[in-house]
């Protein structure tokens, strides 16, 4: 027996040792356009872009994990086509293996921008390990770092810039930072919270491109302004990598399309993490996540159908973000909410914000309060309907809210 794992992210790293839990002793490979074993992208906006983590520690899992798990690792060798008929993947080294189970964790890429001057030196997407190195090495104190979009990862980049001494500007083509993401009081919050580390904002600033001779000096935005730049990182979204299977044939719409055990319209291939559209119970449609929860969740739930242990993905959708010191941890979608209930101080800097459809809790931001966190997941999980008081009182422990 030998099952396939294409993709060696989050997903198809969790998958190969989730494999071997679930009690497949067969013959597992796993493929990877990258040479790095698998890895956390998360720090890469945050602590090792910051150079608070070294490399060992962004990796997954030691080396020696694969080898002891028996895992054959085809890292810098990505899968080129899939035979979904005769059971085969070609390798872009031209051989070709034959499986029983497949899975597909294939990932996303960073959204590119076509604006003139994009291929300048100094100007950078960040999704990968070798994307953090190449920047790193311009994060000189000192130098203007220009940042186009004001996501989460835009305003990660930010934090780590300001910690490294340089003049940051972040340039968001939208009304505020996070709209796609969050409420109107968070991305007031967190735009406070940046300005006040010296991190210049500017929203409504469609960026039209880059200027410079050989390098970047200068980011042009639609009103006719110009700022200049030593280094510029580029954050406006990702992409989910379907192509491969859809040249299998394998259906896909803003993702590959899996069913509640991750399996796509192909028979013997499973899907998980950012590349899948799954469908949501808590949204009552499809979804495509891009989180290590939903990758690794995921992965976990594939793995167990592909060793015969039947089980439903339907977790609950977390995220979190890590700016300063400060942790922002959010659960459910609040966009889904009709009215909302702050539980503690945005002054003191540790508060939660709770989103209410119809008086269930459908949602939860909340800004350092880790220990509570757990509680506020089940809450939104368990739809609860709890009094606006008693959410407000912080003398209630969070546990006890229920």
């Amino acid at each position: 027996m030998r099952y396939i794992v294409v993709g060696a992210g989050h997903a198809g790293g969790f998958a190969v040792a989730a494999l071997r839990q679930g009690g497949f002793e067969g013959e597992i490979i796993l493929f990877g356009d990258e040479r790095h074993l698998p890895y956390q992208r998360p720090p890469l906006s945050k602590q090792y872009l910051a150079g608070d983590w070294d490399l060992e520690r962004v990796f997954l899992r030691k080396p020696d994990f694969y080898e002891k798990s028996d895992v054959r690792l085809e890292l810098g060798n990505a899968a080129a086509s899939i035979d979904t008929a005769n059971r085969k993947v070609k390798a872009s080294d031209g051989n070709e293996f034959e499986y029983d189970e497949l899975l597909l964790t294939l990932g996303a890429r960073a959204r590119r921008l076509p604006l003139p001057g994009s291929d300048l030196a100094g100007v950078f997407y960040l999704r990968t390990i070798d994307d953090v190195e190449r920047i790193r090495e311009r994060m000189v104190p000192g130098k203007s770092l220009v940042i186009v979009g004001g996501g989460y990862i835009g305003l990660e980049v930010a934090s780590a810039g300001i910690k490294a001494g340089l003049t940051v500007t972040v340039l968001e083509m939208e009304e505020r930072i996070l709209q796609r993401v969050t409420t109107p009081e968070m991305s007031a919050f967190y735009s406070d919270v940046h300005s006040g580390h010296g991190v210049t904002l500017k929203v409504n600033a469609r960026v039209t491109g880059f200027e410079g001779s050989g390098e970047v000096s200068h980011v042009t935005c639609a009103d006719g302004s110009s700022l200049a730049a030593d280094l510029v990182i580029i954050g406006a979204g990702i992409v989910p990598n379907v192509e491969l299977a859809e040249a299998a044939g394998i259906a896909c719409d803003n993702g590959v399309l899996v069913d509640e055990h991750c399996r796509t319209s192909a028979e013997h291939v499973y899907a998980a993490g950012d590349c899948t559209n799954h469908p949501s119970s808590l949204l009552g449609r499809r979804v495509r996540l891009e989180s290590v929860p939903n990758a690794t969740d995921q992965a976990r739930v594939a793995a167990a159908n592909m060793c015969g242990d039947p089980k439903r993905y339907d977790s609950v959708p977390w995220f979190w973000s890590d700016q300063y010191d400060l942790k922002l941890q959010m659960v459910g979608f609040s966009s889904k909410g009709d009215s909302q209930v702050l539980r503690g101080s945005m002054d003191d800097r540790e508060f939660a914000v709770f989103h209410l459809k119809d008086g269930r809790m459908v949602a939860a931001d909340a800004v350092n309060c880790p220990r509570d966190f757990l509680a506020y997941k089940r809450l939104v999980a368990d739809g609860a309907v709890i009094s606006p008081e008693k959410l407000r009182d912080t003398s209630i422990p969070a546990k006890e809210l229920a």
